[in-house]
């Protein structure tokens, strides 16, 4: 029997299956393309003056951040530093087994917890001396404890809506990337000053930046040690963002008498379950050496791209026009997990 034409028939699905895929092609081609050309830039000049390939792709997308904001690249731009990101993240996977996680030890594992835990508690506790209500000091210190961007929208969507909902939001996403961003160029310095080890250096660094591209951006400046203990910390971090939510969504509804709207909080990210699957296979030896090496490489260069974006994508300017006690109470947040997890490394070491 023929195929027809008629809605919901294979060929009809299968025509706008392809034609969704050519306008997302074409909407998302400039923006795409202008990221793998930094990221392939920043990786040339590091291959021949030996700066982190990483770095060098931040500094050139905040250098191009126009591209970012306005034109035919904005779209393109967003995907990389979102799609791009995540799918480098999960490939990352091939990387790390069991045996690294528990070489990581639960001393480690337990002290990215806790900062995380506590990292939320000082932000509620310290926001009523800055002049901030929960609603903000929860965002703000959500988003530092966890992972940034991606928790910040997160725990929004499951606080009580008012007038200033969107304000709160927009700014703790920019203030997050800026200071995500500020710590992956010095963190690396400070780790080196202070001659972490490896290990030590990628819970330091996994355990204190708030987005995944930055933590990957700065722990592989270092060495591939330190860039996968560094991710591996931070995904311990991005898991807590269900459990988080959850709490607080519960929390909420059960002292506070506005009720919530919105999406419903999101589950575990994608991204995580790909590495984890990923991780699972390598665990068992179920992924060949060769393409273990392949989807390795390809990682690196996703992430490359990705942190290109994230630089197109942050606005420096735009944060200067927010409250001063506003972006005090981000730093002040950032510099207590940086803290709490610098004091504990020096407890178990």
């Amino acid at each position: 029997m023929r195929a027809t034409n008629r809605t919901g028939s294979p060929s009809h699905l299968s025509s706008q299956i392809k034609m969704r895929t050519k306008e997302a092609f074409h909407k998302n081609f400039p923006g795409v393309a202008v990221a793998i050309t930094v990221a392939a830039t920043a990786q040339l000049l590091s291959e021949h003056h030996g700066a982190p390939a990483m770095l060098l792709a931040l500094l050139f997308g905040i250098a191009l951040n126009f591209l970012g904001e306005e034109g035919r690249t904005v779209a393109g731009v967003g995907f990389s530093a979102r799609t791009l990101l995540r799918i480098g993240v999960a490939l990352l996977g091939v990387r790390i087994s069991a045996m690294s996680v528990m070489a990581l030890g639960w001393p480690l594992i337990a002290l990215t917890i806790l900062g995380v835990a506590t990292t939320i508690g000082f932000g509620l506790f310290i926001a009523r001396f800055l002049g901030h209500k929960w609603r903000f000091a929860t965002l703000t210190a959500g988003s530092v404890a966890i992972c940034g961007a991606s928790a910040a929208m997160a725990i929004a969507a499951i606080l009580p809506k008012d007038d200033r909902s969107e304000e709160r939001l927009l700014f703790t996403v920019m203030g997050v990337t800026v200071m995500s961003t500020i710590a992956m160029i010095a963190y690396p310095a400070i780790v080196t000053q202070l001659e972490l080890g490896d290990q030590m250096a990628g819970v330091f660094l996994g355990g204190t930046i708030h987005d995944v591209a930055q933590v990957a951006g700065a722990g592989f400046s270092i060495s591939q040690e330190v860039g996968d203990t560094a991710v591996l910390v931070k995904l311990i971090r991005v898991s807590m963002l269900a459990p988080v939510v959850l709490i607080a969504s519960l929390l909420i509804r059960s002292f506070v008498k506005t009720p919530t709207t919105g999406e419903r909080p999101p589950i575990l990210p994608g991204f995580v379950l790909g590495f984890l699957a990923l991780a699972t296979l390598n665990t068992f030896g179920a992924i060949p050496a060769p393409i273990c090496d392949l989807l390795s490489d390809m990682s690196r260069y996703f992430l490359l791209t990705a942190v290109a974006a994230v630089g197109m994508k942050t606005n420096l300017k735009q944060v200067l026009g927010v409250g001063g006690a506003a972006i005090a109470l981000i730093i002040v947040e950032t510099l207590f997990i940086a803290g709490f997890i610098l004091a504990g490394i020096y407890l178990l070491t």
